[in-house]
């Protein structure tokens, strides 16, 4: 061969072979992108779906790069998507090192032809390399991305690259994968595709934005058919199945109702405290959680009808939980009526917030005296003016009517929700031990210590949430068994493992006899209507033990109940802690909870509370809480326990009156001129009440026409009711000259006068025995007298 042939025929080789080293080298020098170098999907940085209980999707945090993302494994899909890619995209995948030169060299010939660009001839490789490291649109960036297409095929296997390639690739408009574009066009995984809706899915990637569906299928059904028949014509699928899959209309799925679960959303992500989860960001990217889409749906609407009705009462925020009993499962949740309003606050969440929860803490505090104090629904609880000592002076604390109604039982203490009573009852209890069982029963938000709550923590003085409240509330449906809230169901890593969500076991809390007497008291509507009324929103159709609550100051209205299935629990108020206007239980949370109820009931059968073993019905005196005695006018049935040991009623008397003037018959008295009449007796501590309220108390005096010359004149016994001895006040220094506190003093109903001695200096006292003692700083002693009979000595002091 003459050498100058020769040497043409080198130089051609030259120069056909240096574009293919040189590639090569750029391929070696090319560093694996960073997103590859680990075959773990939870490096896709995928989006996370949030699902109810059901499966129906409820919405989806995207990625941090703003799309929807679900990866998945090459093997979870099925085979027909991944021929239907290759068809459409790259048919000699498995052939060619990364750069297709029958495909470039189709590419070039068809652009001089056209005299513009027809196809790219761009293999799936390439289109991955362009996803992963994006390139200028120029011949220089062109080799760049084949350089890098090399460089992963002498990386990976192919079957890694397709799969990298079917979750990185976008398949729409902020769709990014396969599995992605699956879920939202068709709401249905891969696996679950026909071949038709693969072939469809196949199409996306040529031109995400010009063949999406949403906007119009009829380009993406013609590409879709083209992709089809590339596969007929490639034996990527049967002759028949094709046939099929083109007379398939393209069908897609129903777009979302939009429910965001925004705050639920939040706290599962980032942890919220009593749902029952740690936070979940990063760790997940399916999560089913336990609401359901139509009652959660249903309860939104409701919270925002409720917040717009009561506008003109300075109300702009509610929030709702409810609770399966059973299983702690929270089948409603919502947070605030509008996250977006920002003028509300709406991106607060009221079910985690900390509020006081007004009176809803009450059955706990008659719950914990039946267990230790021996209550019952029948004891009597005094329901007047008291004064209680405290470290940091005087508790005075008053119902929400301004009135005291004398001796009160317990049910109709809790059923209409006096203060004074529960107050009573939580002294005897203690604070301590009051705090104790509140937060075994999950409050743990009462933080802290039993001195800073006081008696007043019996009223709702300590800051709670919503959640905790419900929880405490399902404990009681359960009989006493804890329930620990749970918003998930299931939760899925990328690789779809599992995580753990653990739960701890319930355990008993409370007594389930007295639970269920507490559950009977709530449910009685007899016992609310002093307080309630007639027809109240407490009312439904079905079982329902309920209870509101109204914190200080009308900052906060609560209602919270249950049926033997589900509980209930509603906040209403202001996120920036502001009054409401005349709002309270009845009128603000208590319509929401109504029908919050009535919804949420409809998803279970209606029964009723299980009445537990070894109570029984007893007839008793209303006045005394005792048995009845023959003096009593009236009975009534309570629910005790049935070793329960009632004293017979003594605050019923039979008095003789001389009919001439109303006073008190002695024995000269003749039978014509005298009556026998029934007469309420109160002991001292209820006795100036019952004077005041114009009770049927028995005279004090006897007739002057035939005295009781055997009736004592002088009180058997007298004592300093309050302060008690040993008590010490501190004075605000802001109110100083004001501060005074009132002692009350307990003598017989025969006493006329009393008289007080204040460190030595005398007061006459006339019935109710009450006075005004100014608070002077210093050491202080009080002494009572009548008729020669002197009490006891009270000191107290005054910081």
């Amino acid at each position: 061969m003459p050498r100058s042939r020769r040497h043409r025929i080198e130089l051609a080789l030259a120069a056909l072979l240096s574009p293919i080293l040189c590639l090569g080298v750029a391929a070696a020098l090319t560093p694996l992108p960073p997103e590859l170098a680990s075959n773990d999907l939870a490096a896709a940085d995928p989006s996370t779906v949030f699902l109810d209980r059901h499966g129906t999707v409820l919405c989806e945090v995207r990625a941090k790069d703003g799309t929807r993302a679900r990866p998945v494994r090459l093997a979870d899909i099925d085979p027909r998507v991944a021929r239907a890619v290759l068809a459409a995209e790259d048919k000699r995948f498995y052939l060619h090192p990364g750069v297709d030169p029958i495909a470039i060299t189709r590419a070039a010939g068809q652009a001089l032809l056209a005299r513009g660009i027809v196809s790219g001839g761009s293999t799936l490789t390439q289109q991955l390399a362009r996803t992963l490291v994006p390139r200028p649109r120029t011949v220089v960036g062109k080799l760049r991305e084949m350089a890098l297409a090399l460089r992963i095929e002498a990386s990976l296997s192919k079957p890694r690259i397709l799969e990298e390639y079917l979750n990185r690739v976008a398949f729409g408009p902020s769709l990014r994968g396969v599995e992605a574009a699956s879920r939202f066009y068709f709401d249905k995984s891969t696996r679950d595709l026909s071949l038709g809706e693969a072939a469809a899915l196949a199409s996306l990637p040529r031109g995400p934005t010009l063949y999406d569906p949403r906007r119009g299928t009829d380009l993406l059904k013609r590409r879709r058919d083209r992709v089809l028949e590339r596969m007929r014509a490639a034996r990527l699928a049967e002759h028949e199945d094709v046939d099929r899959a083109l007379g398939e209309p393209l069908v897609l799925a129903p777009r979302g109702s939009g429910l965001g679960i925004p705050h639920l959303r939040q706290a599962l992500l980032a942890g919220g405290k009593g749902i029952g989860t740690d936070g979940l960001a990063g760790r997940a990217t399916s999560i089913t959680t336990t609401l359901d889409r139509g009652l959660q749906r249903e309860i939104e609407i409701l919270a925002v009808q409720t917040v717009e009705r009561l506008v003109p009462r300075h109300v702009t925020a509610a929030s709702v939980v409810v609770l399966d009993n059973e299983t702690g499962d929270i089948l409603a949740y919502v947070g605030s009526p509008d996250i977006e309003n920002e003028a509300r606050l709406g991106h607060n969440d009221g079910v985690l917030a900390k509020r006081q929860p007004g009176s809803t803490l009450k059955p706990f505090v008659y719950g914990l005296g039946m267990e230790i104090a021996g209550f019952s629904a029948a004891t009597i609880l005094p329901d007047v003016d008291l004064h209680f000592p405290t470290p940091d002076g005087d508790y005075h604390p008053n119902n929400y009517d301004g009135r005291f109604h004398g001796p009160v039982r317990v049910r109709e203490a809790l059923a209409s929700s006096f203060n004074v009573p529960a107050v009573v009852a939580a002294s005897r209890v203690g604070p301590e031990r009051l705090l104790a069982r509140l937060r075994d029963l999950g409050f743990a938000s009462l933080d802290r210590s039993a001195r800073d709550y006081g008696l007043a923590l019996a009223l709702g003085d300590g800051e709670v949430r919503l959640i905790e409240l419900a929880a405490a509330y399902a404990t009681l449906a359960r009989g006493g068994l804890s329930v620990t809230p749970r918003a998930v169901r299931e939760a899925r890593a990328a690789t779809g493992e599992l995580l753990p969500l653990p739960a701890p076991p319930p355990r008993r809390v409370l007594d389930r006899r007295a639970t269920y007497v507490l559950t009977h008291i709530l449910a009685d509507r007899h016992a609310r209507l002093a307080t309630f009324g007639e027809n109240s929103v407490l009312e439904l159709p079905f079982p329902v033990a309920a209870k509101t609550g109204t914190s200080k100051g009308f900052r906060d209205n609560v209602t919270v109940g249950f049926t033997p299935s589900v509980t209930v629990a509603v906040w209403v108020g202001n996120f920036d802690g502001s009054p409401m206007s005349g709002v309270s239980g009845v009128t603000g949370a208590g319509p929401l909870f109504h029908d919050a109820m009535l919804a949420a009931a409809r998803l279970y059968p209606e029964r009723a509370f299980e009445r537990p073993e070894g109570l029984v019905d007893v007839d008793i005196c209303p006045l005394s809480g005792a048995r009845p005695g023959p003096d009593c006018p009236h009975r009534r049935s309570e629910l005790l326990p049935r070793n329960t040991s009632l004293a017979t009623c003594d605050m019923h008397e039979r008095v003789r009156i001389d009919r001439r003037n109303g006073l008190r018959a002695g024995p000269a008295c003749s039978d014509a001129s005298t009556d026998v009449r029934v007469f309420e007796h109160y002991p001292p501590e209820l006795a100036a009440w019952a004077e005041n309220a114009g009770r049927p108390v028995a005279p004090r005096a006897s007739s002057p026409f035939c005295p009781e010359s055997d009736r004592a004149t002088a009180p058997s016994r007298i004592r300093i009711a309050f302060p008690p001895d040993g008590a010490r006040f501190v004075r605000d220094g802001a109110l100083a000259a004001e501060e005074a506190i009132r002692v009350r003093i307990d003598a017989p109903s025969n006493a006329r006068t009393v008289r007080l001695l204040v460190d030595g200096r005398a007061f006459v006292l006339l019935p109710p025995f009450e006075r005004s003692v100014p608070l002077v700083p210093g050491e202080h002693t009080l002494v009572v007298d009548a008729d020669g009979i002197t009490s006891e000595p009270v000191r107290f002091s005054v910081e």
